[in-house]
């Protein structure tokens, strides 16, 4: 990740407005977003095989959650068998902790990493930099961010919100003797070489995990730079980062999630590289690393597993496809949300991660028009998660309809008193016809005494304004003109 400072979470209003009105930023989300739904749709032609397929990837997420306990355990025994050394991380702080350990025991001032969104989501490099340790971005994506100070905007593809001449201006200020062009090629040459030093002089590699396998104890990571399997070979010790919920029982599972990642992220049929890690370099193998560790992250994560209606947000695949056919991400962009993962996946995932309270914006910044449940390849269905999150902001346990076993994190501060008030009224008319009917009468006579202004209502909208004959006194009219 770069060196940006994380957006503030309750800035998400103003920043999707400032979006909005960026024409740049327009283009550059609608161009990217329109070509990866056009190469996905190329990728599964046919809809029932499609939803075939679905239904396998969804069942082997859910089998793998349904005995999660069990799976952790057994790939932890697995991984120790190995030589893998593996670590529990309760919080974020937990697992950089874990990583400066690691580093000072080897003497460790740089580290090469990988693509991975969990170390971006415990802010890894910042933690790493205030210890004195480099942690330089190696998918080219996130570098071109780290050397800008700018942050992801797509989990998938980072530097999505970036032209080719904002990455030439970027290379030419920042990587000595590199030349301003916007030869695409070029500039993929000019960060390779950049990034080629690092990767042998890195004692300490650090990459995310796709899949774990309980069975092998192998560790199942998919890219297309090759920038991966250096950092997983090269250095002599080798970190893996994940959270707790990307385990499944077998190897023979892999195939359909991989399947349905590659497709569903970039419409690819299959990625350049597919890596099955099973521990560190044996005895009379040339590569490798000498060491190795795994660091699974809870993170709030157990929140969403213990509760069975929120328990299908960790069946998530991070292949960013709700993303891209959200009608709200394409406009706003990832950076508004911020957030780790934006987007729709981000809505339903970030307030188990943080706090129901301080992502209370997320789940309402959609438009539930299914778009993302449709198009998840292992069948979330998020416009669902959502209401519930919305519901959960609103209501505390007890009020719940469906009372959890514990309150999730911010339960029911979402709730203001206005829209408290509000409701209330609401239910005391609906509940007593009379004075309802009353209301009806006084508003259809004084309807001249309704406000122009109706606070967010009336920023894109008419005003609101009693009709001057309600539906009653209208009907009643065409009896009486009848007889």
């Amino acid at each position: 990740m770069s060196g940006a400072t994380a957006i503030k979470l309750a800035d998400f209003q103003a920043n999707a407005r400032a979006a909005l009105k960026d024409p740049k930023l327009r283009d550059s989300f609608t161009g990217a977003m329109d070509f990866l739904i056009d190469r996905r749709a190329q990728q599964f032609p046919d809809l029932e095989a499609f939803e075939r397929l679905r239904k396998v990837g969804e069942a082997v997420r859910q089998q793998a959650l349904s005995k999660l306990p069990e799976l952790l355990e057994q790939l932890e025994n697995k991984l120790t068998s190995l030589g893998v050394q593996v670590h529990w991380a309760e919080t974020a702080a937990d697992a950089n902790r874990i990583f400066l350990d690691l580093a000072r025991r080897h003497d460790a001032s740089l580290m090469v990493k990988g693509k991975s969104m969990v170390s971006e989501e415990i802010e890894l490099n910042h933690e790493m930099a205030a210890q004195g340790i480099e942690c330089v971005e190696t998918d080219m994506g996130e570098y071109i961010l780290q050397l800008d100070g700018d942050r992801p905007s797509h989990i998938i593809m980072p530097a999505i919100h970036k032209t080719k001449q904002d990455v030439a201006e970027i290379f030419h200020e920042h990587i000595k003797g590199a030349p301003l062009t916007d030869d695409v090629n070029e500039l993929i040459a000019i960060g390779r070489r950049a990034l080629r030093d690092k990767f042998s002089a890195a004692r300490i590699g650090v990459s995310g995990v796709n899949f774990m396998v309980a069975e092998t104890g192998s560790l199942v990571l998919v890219e297309n730079e090759g920038n991966g399997r250096l950092c997983t070979s090269v250095p002599d010790v080798h970190i893996a980062i994940t959270g707790i919920e990307k385990v499944i029982e077998k190897l023979e599972h892999v195939a359909p999630l991989f399947a349905l990642l590659t497709r569903s992220a970039t419409g690819q049929a299959i990625t350049t590289y597919l890596n099955v890690i099973t521990g560190p370099r044996r005895d009379g193998e040339k590569d490798g690393p000498r060491e190795m560790h795994l660091i699974l992250l809870d993170n709030g994560r157990t929140q969403a597993y213990r509760e069975e209606r929120f328990r299908a947000t960790l069946q998530c695949i991070r292949c960013g496809a709700c993303m891209n056919h959200c009608p709200v991400y394409t406009r706003v962009g990832g950076l508004s949300y911020g957030t780790t993962y934006p987007g729709p996946i981000g809505a339903i995932i970030s307030p188990h991660l943080q706090n129901l309270k301080e992502t209370r914006h997320l789940p309402t910044a959609s438009s539930l028009c299914g778009a993302c449940g449709e198009v998840c390849p292992v069948g979330i269905p998020i416009p669902d998660m959502l209401m519930r999150l919305r519901e959960a902001g609103r209501h505390s346990a007890a009020q719940s309809a469906t009372p959890p076993q514990q309150a999730l994190r911010g339960q029911g501060e979402v709730r203001q008193l206005a829209e408290a008030l509000a409701w209330k009224a609401w239910r005391l008319l609906y509940s007593h016809p009379a004075l309802y009917r009353l209301l009806v009468w006084f508003a259809a006579r004084l309807n001249w005494l309704t406000p122009p202004w109706q606070g967010g209502w009336t920023q894109a909208r008419a005003p609101l304004k009693p009709a001057s004959k309600s539906l009653r006194d209208l009907l009643a009219e065409r009896r009486r003109q009848r007889k």
